[in-house]
């Protein structure tokens, strides 16, 4: 549900923005209509017509089928704003320095989308439809209306699950979005702009796509289905239906320059959101089954210094515990700089394939893992633990950018395109570092044309260790650094486990290909 004062703006000026229709639209910039002359055309096939009149039946069915269990959800938050008197504009400006400003209570009404999933009112939405809400009501097609309770919202996945008092009520049916594929016809139904109950079709567009940012956090969702199917403010919340009237996903976010459709729409695939539906009724609180490390999808270079011949697999960037020793991984022997390449035997060839994987299971089960590490090839039994809830989670003050000494001290190494220099004990006072990074070096400056551009950053990245090529070794002086980068050749890897300052993390590993 898009925010009518804001809207979240992402990469090179395309915005994630999420589908809630804060208010109806008060206007529409409605075209003007002309009309076709009139003319004589050739006739179109009737074996043509019979196909598209099939497909259009088809949506019939599915139109019929799903809406009269998709509702419209209107919320209602009080929010105290000053109240500002009766005085022409600008006067009131003048006396607010002067005099304290009564208060008043205004109402603040938003809208958006859910779905009946169980006959006596359970209803999936999004967490930031709901999210805050003083009072929620819940309207279906009938016309019916019903003031609905929050039964829980996990804000992590963006799901919440609402209730309404009655029986008897139509319910959707859920799909399994593992067997979508690309290329395939969906329906998104729900409330855009304020038109009740609208059905819009496209095809799934991809599917295990990263949205990073929209949500945040150490668990955030990595496996959105992008469909074309038009979505606006208001559709949140609202199904997306597979071809047999199955939902497969909740509408959740758009990608555009202008907060409505664009043709990018994002959905969360409906078996994530069930388990968190599940838990949320169970227990109040979603319990997340983690194995304790920070992941990327592994780039050209994880690949190749892992020893693989293809780009594929799951980087173990660093540990995600605090103390790192709780970490399931680390206990069981899993380091980072190792590549995930298959869980329970099954192909991890990217973070969500894992994500999919890890959560069939629960806190408390064993997991195997396949993991290449510079060219071994290792299994890991991992006892799964239950996630911390990241609003339990305190983060730690952000340490202010000091170099480590005067520029004169700097090192250069331009076979990775760095500067580097000792940690000063003003930067050790300041960022308040642990012993292991006390002694480590500073990059002071990363060229925008070398390899390590957007690896490690300058003022912010402590190099800690070389864990390959092996033997492992700590990086306590330039020196150290030198004796490592010296028996290396262009086009040769070398991995780094890296410090960043502020991020409130284990150190986590990184590989640069070594240039010319």
């Amino acid at each position: 549900m898009a925010s009518r004062f804001s809207r979240a703006r992402f990469g090179a000026g395309v915005v994630a923005a999420f589908l809630c229709g804060l208010l109806f639209a008060s206007g529409f910039d409605l075209t003007k209509f002309g009309f076709a002359q009139e003319g004589k055309g050739g006739k179109v096939a009737s074996s043509q017509v019979q196909s598209l009149a099939e497909t259009g039946s088809a949506f019939e069915a599915i139109a019929d089928h799903v809406t009269p269990a998709v509702v419209s959800i209107q919320t209602q938050r009080v929010r105290t704003n000053p109240r500002r008197g009766s005085q022409r504009p600008g006067i009131e400006d003048f006396f607010r320095n002067f005099e304290p400003q009564p208060q008043r209570e205004e109402p603040q009404e938003a809208s958006g989308t859910g779905f009946i999933v169980s006959k006596d009112g359970y209803i999936i939405t999004n967490n930031h439809v709901v999210a805050d809400a003083d009072k929620v009501t819940v309207t279906l097609l009938d016309k019916r209306s019903f003031e609905a309770r929050v039964i829980g919202r996990d804000p992590t996945t963006d799901v919440a699950v609402i209730k309404v008092n009655a029986g008897d009520l139509p319910v959707v049916t859920l799909g399994d979005d593992n067997a979508a594929r690309v290329g395939q016809w969906v329906v998104a139904i729900g409330n855009p702009l304020g038109l009740d109950f609208t059905v819009t079709a496209g095809i799934i567009s991809a599917k295990g796509r990263p949205l990073t940012g929209i949500l945040g956090g150490r668990y955030e969702i990595t496996d959105y289905i992008q469909t074309d199917a038009a979505i606006n403010p208001g559709n949140s919340g609202g199904p997306l239906v597979n071809i047999r009237g199955e939902v497969i996903g909740i509408n959740s976010a758009i990608a555009s320059s202008t907060g409505f459709y664009a043709g990018y729409g994002f959905a969360i695939p409906v078996t994530l959101a069930k388990q968190v539906m599940d838990d949320l009724i169970a227990y109040g609180k979603v319990k997340r089954a983690v194995i304790g490390v920070a992941i990327d999808n592994a780039a050209a270079a994880d690949a190749k210094a892992a020893g693989l011949k293809e780009v594929t697999g799951v980087l173990v960037r660093t540990y995600s515990f605090e103390p790192t020793d709780d970490s399931p991984a680390k206990r069981a022997g899993i380091e980072p700089g190792d590549v995930i390449i298959a869980a329970d035997g099954k192909p991890t060839d990217r973070v969500s394939t894992l994500q999919r994987i890890v959560r069939t299971h629960k806190p408390g089960e064993t997991m195997t893992f396949d993991v290449m590490r510079f060219g071994s090839r290792k299994s890991f039994r991992v006892k799964l633990a239950e996630a911390v809830d990241p609003q339990q989670v305190a983060s730690a003050d952000a340490a202010a950018p000091a170099r480590g000494g005067s520029d004169s001290d700097a090192r250069r190494f331009d076979k990775i395109g760095i500067a580097v220099e000792q940690v000063s004990p003003e930067l050790v006072n300041r960022a308040r570092l642990a012993e292991p990074y006390r002694r480590g070096l500073i990059v002071s400056d990363v060229s925008v044309t070398g390899p390590s551009y957007r690896k490690l950053f300058a003022d912010a990245t402590i190099l800690v260790q070389v864990i390959n090529p092996g033997p492992k070794r700590d990086l306590r002086s330039a020196a150290d650094l030198d004796a490592v980068l010296s028996r290396l050749s262009a086009g040769d890897l070398v991995t780094f486990m890296v410090y960043d300052l502020g991020q409130d993390s284990p150190p986590r590993a990184v590989t640069v290909q070594v240039g010319n």
